[in-house]
Parts: C-alpha cells; structure tokens; sequence
C-alpha cells in the first residue's frame, strides 16, 4: 500500500519558487479587504438611513453576497461577463464585494453596541450625522469588531488561492504547478498550508496588537 510521505528536500528547494507568488496572494488580499471596508461602512450607513428602498437594497446585497459562494462570483466575472475582465481585476472585485458584505454586518452590529448616547453627546454639541459617524461612533464601533474583522481578514487571505482557478500565479498556483511536474502534490500542499498558516499568524498578532492599541486609547488600560 502506498504511504505518502513528505519530500522535505523538494519542499525546501522549492519555496522561492512559490514564494514569487506570495505578492499576488497578498496583494489581491490587502486590496480586497480595504475595498470591503469601504464598501461595507458605506452600506452600514445607508443602512440606518429611514428609507425602505435603500434599506430593502442594503439587505438584498448583504444576503445575496453572503449566500453565493465566491468561486461562483468569481467564475461569473472573469467568464460570464459579455466583456473580459483580467484575472486580476476579476478576483479582487469578487473578493471586495464578498467581503463586504460580512463587513458591512460586522459594523451594523458594532454600532449597535456603541451606548446610544453617544449620538445624544454628539448632536447636543452640534455635530452632525456625517461628523458624529466619523469622529465619534465609527472609532469605536471599529474597536469593537477588530476581532471579527481579523477573522475576515484570514479567511479572505486563505480565498485569494480561489484566484489560481483563473490562472492568478499566487502560491496556491505556484504548488500545483510544482505538484504537477515532480507528482509529488503531498509535499506541496503541506507547504503552501504552512506559508498560509504563517501569514494568518501576522494578521493575528496585527489584530492582538490592534486590541492593545484600543484598549490604551479608549480605556486608559494596559496590557
């Protein structure tokens, strides 16, 4: 029977090979999670607008990109379009637009939790919505949800390898193609798993440290 076993001299050998990918996997993964947050504080705030149309569009987004799988999103932009996007552009649109949508009720429930006389506070000194938003409620609703975000942080950097679906040379790529030449895919996956792996050990010491940060700021405390 056969026993797989780890080629720890191929792993070795061909880590910079894979890791000439790492700037695509990172790269579509910073750039999709800052468009997810743009996109999900937007809706957030026009989630609390009284207008059904735009509150019934806001929850028919959220639940629609919450429910489709990303592969699906991804495949229908790079092939599904009548006009080709590059691969590159396919993935972090699929993955901004996903990711916003977790975001967006990540910071939904965040306000919630922020005391509601904050906002009194706020416009009895005259400042408006879009001044209390920003100055007031919004740092600490972010303070709330690092934890959540970080999580959505890893899981969106562990999808970019979706992009190697479409070509994208990120290091998911990378080790298939290395699997595939030398049919050894065990070695290969177990390493692309520990570089996965590390990075997501950056993003949770960026969250510890985010936490930290807050906890400083808006607390007076220490760690």
């Amino acid at each position: 029977m056969y026993i797989p076993t780890l080629d720890l001299s191929l792993m070795w050998a061909s880590l910079p090979y894979l890791l000439t990918g790492l700037s695509y996997t990172v790269g579509i993964a910073v750039a999709s999670f800052l468009g997810g947050n743009v996109v999900g504080i937007l809706l957030t705030v026009l989630g609390m607008i009284h207008n059904p149309i735009i509150r019934g569009f806001v929850r028919g987004y959220l639940s629609f990109l919450r429910g489709v799988p990303a592969l699906v999103l991804l495949f229908l932009l790079y092939f599904g379009l009548p006009y080709q996007l590059s691969a590159l552009s396919a993935a972090i649109i699929c993955f901004t637009l996903t990711s916003s949508a977790f975001i967006g009720e990540i910071y939904r429930g965040s306000i919630a939790g922020v005391d509601r006389g904050q906002f009194d506070a706020a416009y009895a000194l005259g400042l408006s919505f879009s001044q209390t938003m920003r100055l007031i409620i919004l740092p600490q609703a972010f303070r709330i949800s690092v934890p959540a975000l970080s999580n959505v942080a890893m899981d969106l950097l562990k999808g970019t390898s979706l992009a190697a679906m479409i070509t994208i040379p990120d290091i998911f790529q990378k080790a298939k193609i290395v699997g595939g030449r030398t049919f050894d895919y065990m070695s290969m996956y177990v390493l692309v798993a520990i570089i996965y792996w590390l990075l997501c050990m950056v993003i949770e010491a960026g969250q510890k440290w985010l936490e930290s940060y807050f906890m400083r700021r808006f607390t007076g405390g220490t760690d």
